[in-house]
């Protein structure tokens, strides 16, 4: 019986060390698209500041 204990805790222990590693795995690739949506912001955001920019310098010229 020993055997058959120790082989079940080994299995055991096994399994929840791959249950952590995949864990892991789907917070980093959360983590890694929390990162790429916050850049796709970002880069939205400048896009639109530039964006006002040029119409205002646009509109001041026709006010000239």
């Amino acid at each position: 019986m020993g055997f058959l204990d120790d082989a079940k805790e080994t299995v055991g222990e096994a399994a929840e060390q791959v249950g952590r590693k995949m864990e892991d795995t789907v917070d980093r690739a959360k983590d890694k698209i929390d990162e790429i949506q916050a850049d796709a912001e970002v880069k939205r955001a400048e896009a639109e500041a530039e964006s006002v920019k040029a119409r205002n310098e646009a509109k001041e010229r026709m006010r000239d």
